[in-house]
C-alpha cells in the first residue's frame, strides 16, 4: 500500500525570529536555510520581504536551495487598496520566492476588533490577495489566523474565510492555532469537520506551544486530514514557541500510525542529521542546547541509574523508545560509555574519510573527540574542525606551516585628523617551507588584526587563499569566574560560495580565536587538495 505524502514547512527564519532574544543576521538565515534544505524540508519560509532590512536583504540574494520551495511571508492586502496597488503586498509578491504565504484573519471577532472593517470586506481582501499571488505565478498559501478560536465561536464565518482563499486558488489552507490554546481533541474534531465541509482543500496546521502541546496538536491534525505541518527548529517562536520540528519529524517517521501510513521528503539517512541541524541553530544563536530535548538532547538517551544502565545494555528497548542513532544521537552511560563509534563513523563518512570501523585509529579518535568535547569543543557546528581533527588522527592532513608565535595589541591614539581612534595590531611569526615570515597588520579589532596578519603572507600558499573571507564570528563563555573557558566559532567562505565553520577553545579569547582562524585556513588548503 502506497504511503501518503506529508509536506513539511519550516518557519524558523520568520516565526522563530520572533523569539525573545533571537536576532538572525542575513548570514545566519542563509546558513540555516541551506541546512534545512539539506535535511529535506519541502518549504522554507525566509521571512517578510519589505518588513525589515534583514529580510529584504535575505530575499535580495536567495540562498542556493536544491529542493525546498523558498517562501515569502506577508499579509493580505489592506482595505481601500487593490492588491496591485498595495506596496507591502507588492514587495512580498515580487520577492525572489517560489511560494507566497499570506496571513489573514478568520475570526469574526478579530475582524471586528482588530481590523475594524466589514466582514465581507475581509473576505474580499483574502480572495483578491490570493488571486494576485497566483497571477504572479507564485504558489499561494493562506495562513488562517485565529482559525480554531474563530471556528468555535462562529463556524460559518471562519469557514467562509478559508473558502474564499481556496476558491481564489490557494494551494494550501493552513489552519492556525494562533494563541496556542486549543486542545488536541478539539483540533482533531475541527479539522475533521473542515475536511467534510471543504473536501477539495489541501489543509495545513500551524500550532503554537502555549500549552506545551504544539507537537501533539500537529499530530492530531494529521490524523484528521492535514497534510502540511508547519513548525520551527527547536520549537523557536513567539511566547512559548511553535511546534518543534526536531520532535515532529522523528515522530512522523518512526512512530505509528504515522510511519506506516505517511512519508515525508526526508530520507532515513537525513533523519540522522536532525541532531546536527538542531545544534547548528543553537551555535548560531550562541546558546547552550537543551540537554533534555526529546530525540536530539544530549540526555535524551542517557541512563544514569544502575538498574537502567545494565538493563539497557541487555535490551535497549527497555528504556529507549527508538534507536538513538536513527536521529543521529547516541546512548550515554556516564560510568561506562558504550556508545559513540557508529556516530563517529557517520561523521567520518560525511567528511569524506573512508576507514574500517575496526581500525584502532578510530578508537583513538573517538577518545580524542570525547576528551576535547569535555574541554568545551563542539563539532556539530564546526564540521571543518572535525574534518581536520579526524584527518590529523589518520595522518592525512599535511603540515602546511607552523605558527612560531603571535601577539596582538590594542591602543588608543590620534589618527591623521587628530581624533582619538582605537587601533588593533596583530603580529604573527610563521615557518612556511623552511622560510621564516614575520607578518604585521592592523584591523578592526584584535581578531580582525590577527586574521589579517596571519594571511598577509603565507608564502607559496597565499595564492590559494586570495578568495578566503571570514563572514561570521561568535563567542560563547562556557564557564563563569575569572578563569572562564571561551569557545569561538568562525564561519568562512571562499570565491566558490563554499562555507565552513571552525572552532577554538581556550581560557583566553584571543587564543581561542586564533585557533579557529588557523583551522579555517588549513581546512581550505586541505579541502582544495593543495600539496605541500
Amino acid at each position: 500500500m502506497a504511503k501518503e505524502r506529508l509536506y513539511l514547512f519550516d518557519t524558523t527564519l520568520r516565526d522563530g525570529a520572533q523569539t525573545t532574544g533571537v536576532d538572525f543576521s542575513v548570514e545566519d538565515k542563509r546558513q540555516i536555510a541551506i541546512a534545512l534544505d539539506g535535511l529535506g524540508l519541502d518549504y522554507i519560509e525566509g521571512g517578510w520581504p519589505g518588513a525589515n532590512p534583514t529580510d529584504t536583504a535575505f530575499f535580495a540574494e536567495r540562498p542556493p536551495l536544491k529542493t525546498a520551495r523558498f517562501t515569502a511571508f506577508g499579509m493580505t492586502k489592506r482595505s481601500g487598496r487593490s492588491a496591485e496597488n498595495d506596496p507591502a503586498l507588492a514587495q512580498v509578491m515580487d520577492a525572489a520566492a517560489d511560494a507566497v504565504c499570506l496571513v489573514g484573519k478568520t475570526s469574526g471577532y478579530q475582524v471586528d476588533v482588530a481590523l475594524e472593517i466589514p466582514r465581507a470586506e475581509n473576505l474580499d481582501n483574502i480572495s483578491k490577495s490570493i488571486a494576485a499571488v497566483a497571477a504572479k505565478k507564485r504558489e499561494p498559501l493562506f495562513d488562517a489566523e485565529h482559525f480554531f478560536d474563530g471556528y468555535k465561536a462562529e463556524p460559518d464565518y471562519a469557514l467562509a474565510c478559508i473558502t474564499a482563499a481556496h476558491d481564489a486558488g490557494a494551494k494550501w489552507i493552513v489552519l492556525c492555532d494562533t494563541n496556542g490554546g486549543t486542545m488536541p481533541d478539539d483540533v482533531y474534531r475541527v479539522v475533521s469537520e473542515i475536511k467534510q465541509k471543504l473536501p477539495g482543500a489541501a489543509l495545513g496546521i500551524h500550532a503554537h506551544n502555549d500549552t506545551e502541546q504544539a507537537v501533539a496538536v500537529s499530530l492530531a491534525a494529521v490524523r484528521a486530514g492535514v497534510r502540511q505541518i508547519q513548525g520551527t527548529l527547536n520549537g523557536l517562536g513567539e511566547r512559548c514557541g511553535n511546534a518543534n520540528l526536531c520532535s515532529l519529524i522523528p515522530n512522523l517517521m518512526l512512530k505509528e500510525p504515522f510511519a506506516s501510513q505517511f512519508e515525508t521528503g526526508i530520507t532515513k539517512a537525513n533523519l540522522a542529521k536532525v541532531i546536527q541541524v538542531s545544534r547548528l541553530l543553537d551555535e548560531i544563536l550562541n546558546r547552550a542546547p537543551n540537554r533534555h530535548a526529546p530525540y536530539v538532547g544530549a540526555s535524551a538517551f542517557a541512563h544514569k541509574g544502575g538498574l537502567h544502565s545494565s538493563a539497557v545494555l541487555k535490551d535497549p528497548a527497555t528504556y529507549e523508545h527508538v534507536v538513538p542513532e536513527s536521529v543521529g544521537n547516541k546512548r550515554v552511560i556516564p560510568v561506562s560509555d558504550q556508545a559513540g563509534r557508529s556516530n563517529l563513523m557517520v561523521r567520518l563518512s560525511e567528511a569524506g574519510i573512508d576507514i574500517d570501523a575496526k581500525d584502532a585509529r578510530v578508537s583513538r579518535l573517538l577518545e580524542d573527540v570525547k576528551a576535547r568535547e569535555f574541554l568545551g569543543y563542539a563539532y556539530d557546528g564546526a564540521e571543518a574542525s572535525f574534518a581536520l581533527l579526524a584527518g590529523r588522527a589518520l595522518g592525512q592532513v599535511p603540515d602546511y606551516f607552523q605558527v612560531t608565535g603571535f601577539k596582538v595589541s590594542v591602543s588608543r591614539q590620534k589618527d591623521a585628523k587628530g581624533e582619538l581612534a582605537t587601533v588593533s595590531e596583530g603580529v604573527v611569526d610563521l615557518n612556511v617551507a623552511g622560510d621564516h615570515l614575520h607578518n604585521v597588520a592592523t584591523g578592526n579589532g584584535p581578531v580582525n588584526a590577527l586574521d589579517a596578519a596571519l594571511r598577509k603572507d603565507l608564502g607559496k600558499y597565499s595564492e590559494f587563499l586570495a578568495d578566503l573571507r571570514l563572514v561570521d564570528y561568535k563567542v560563547r563563555i562556557l564557564t563563569s569566574g575569572t578563569e572562564a573557558v571561551t569557545r569561538v566559532m568562525v564561519e568562512s567562505v571562499d570565491g566558490k560560495g563554499l562555507r565552513w565553520s571552525t572552532v577554538g577553545v581556550s581560557a583566553n579569547i584571543v587564543d581561542a580565536s586564533f585557533e579557529a582562524l588557523t583551522d579555517s585556513i588549513i581546512y581550505k588548503l586541505y579541502r582544495d587538495g593543495v600539496k605541500v
